[in-house]
C-alpha cells in the first residue's frame, strides 16, 4: 500500500478516525518485510495486509478495539511465529498499533505531502503522552529494520514505494488495458500518443497522458531505469520508436508488440537503419509471458504487466545483468 498517509487523511475525512497497524521489525521466516501495513476505517473496513493468517487476523482484532476505544497511545507487540499462532514460519514480528483523529490531519497532511513527493523515512520517538512523534528523515537509503534489536522507543519507518518509469507508446484498445493492468503496480507510466482523441477522459493516477509527435525527444529524455512499450497504431512508427529505444542500451527492456514475423520485419529494417545485431537480441516481441497465448488486450496486458515485474527485479537484483526475455 503506497500512499498510506493518503489513505488515512480520506478514511479521517469519511469517518472521522482510523487506525494504522504497521509492521515495524522482524527477525526470522515471516510472511510480510518491515514497512507492511494496514489502514483500519471505524466501521470495520480495512486497506492492505500484513501477510494473511493468524498473525493478521490476531493483530487487525487488537487495532480494532483499540480504534473503537478512541483516541488512544501507541501499542507495540512482539509476535512469535509458532505453534501459539499455528504459522510455521518460526520468526518474530514487531507490530506497531496508532489512532488518528481529526486532531492529528495537520500531521496526517505533512506526512502525506512527503509521500507524495516520492520515497521518504521518518525516524519515530515514543512521546511521553504514548503517541508516536514521526520526523521526515532526510537519509532514504538506509533500510528499516533487517532483523535488529526490537526497540520500543526509537525506530525507523520507509513510506512511499520505488516505482519505475514506463515508457508506453499507444493509446489504442491494447494501450489501454495496459495502463489499467499497471495501474496497481510500481510503475509511472508515461503513455504517448500523437492522436488526442485516442486518450480517455479519466486514467489512473500513475499515468501521465502525453500528446506528441515528438516520439524520438521521448526516447532521448527517458531514464535509463525505464522500461519502454511500443504498441502504436502504425508499423513503420513502431519500427523507428523501438529502434532508437534499442540503441540507447540503457533500457532492460524493450518490448515491441506483434508476431515473430514482425519481429524478422523489424530486425530486416533495423539492420538497414545501423542498428546492431547485439542491440537487436535485446528487443523482446513479441511481448507477454509466453505460456500465457489469449490474443485479448485485457490478457495481453496483464501478461506484459507481470513481465514488465520480472524485468523490473531482475534490473534492481544486485550482480545481475538485466534479462531482455523473460521467460
Amino acid at each position: 500500500m503506497a500512499k498510506v498517509w493518503t489513505r488515512i487523511r480520506e478514511t479521517i475525512n469519511r469517518h472521522g478516525s482510523a487506525g494504522l497497524l504497521s509492521v515495524i521489525d522482524t527477525a526470522g521466516s515471516v510472511p510480510r518485510e518491515s514497512g507492511a501495513r494496514i489502514v483500519l476505517q471505524p466501521d470495520g473496513g480495512f486497506f492492505g495486509t500484513i501477510g494473511g493468517g493468524r498473525l493478521e487476523y490476531e493483530a487487525i482484532a487488537e487495532a480494532r478495539a483499540l480504534l473503537t476505544s478512541g483516541r488512544g497511545k501507541a501499542q507495540f507487540r512482539d509476535w512469535p511465529l509458532g505453534p501459539n499462532l499455528g504459522q510455521c514460519c518460526g520468526g518474530m514480528v514487531r507490530t506497531l498499533i496508532e489512532t488518528f483523529d481529526t486532531s492529528d490531519l495537520p500531521t496526517v497532511r505533512r506526512l502525506e505531502d512527503a509521500e507524495a513527493a516520492g520515497e521518504f523515512e521518518t525516524d519515530n520517538r515514543l512521546s511521553p503522552s504514548g503517541r508516536i512523534v514521526r520526523i521526515v528523515a532526510g537519509d532514504t537509503r538506509k533500510q528499516p529494520g533487517q532483523g535488529g534489536p526490537f526497540d520500543k522507543t526509537a525506530f525507523r519507518e520507509r513510506f512511499g514505494e520505488p516505482v519505475t518509469p514506463v515508457l508506453l507508446f499507444g493509446a489504442g484498445h491494447v494501450g489501454r488495458a495496459v495502463v489499467l493492468a499497471l495501474a496497481p503496480l510500481p510503475f509511472a507510466v508515461r503513455w504517448i500518443d500523437s492522436r488526442a482523441e485516442e486518450f480517455p477522459q479519466h486514467i489512473p493516477q500513475n499515468a501521465v497522458m502525453v500528446c506528441t509527435a515528438a516520439f524520438d525527444r521521448e526516447v532521448a529524455d527517458a531514464p535509463n531505469d525505464a522500461l519502454v512499450v511500443v504498441m502504436t497504431h502504425s508499423h513503420p512508427l513502431d519500427f523507428d520508436i523501438t529502434a532508437a529505444a534499442l540503441r540507447r542500451e540503457c533500457f532492460a527492456f524493450v518490448g515491441l508488440i506483434g508476431s515473430e514475423t514482425k519481429r524478422a520485419r523489424f530486425a530486416s529494417f533495423a539492420r538497414q537503419m545501423g542498428v546492431v545485431d547485439s542491440q537487436i537480441d535485446r528487443l523482446v516481441c513479441p511481448i507477454g509471458l509466453g505460456a500465457i497465448k489469449g490474443k485479448e488486450p485485457a490478457v495481453i496486458a496483464a501478461a506484459l504487466a507481470a513481465q514488465l515485474l520480472i524485468a523490473r527485479e531482475r534490473a534492481s537484483a544486485p550482480h545481475v545483468s538485466p534479462a531482455t526475455q523473460p521467460a
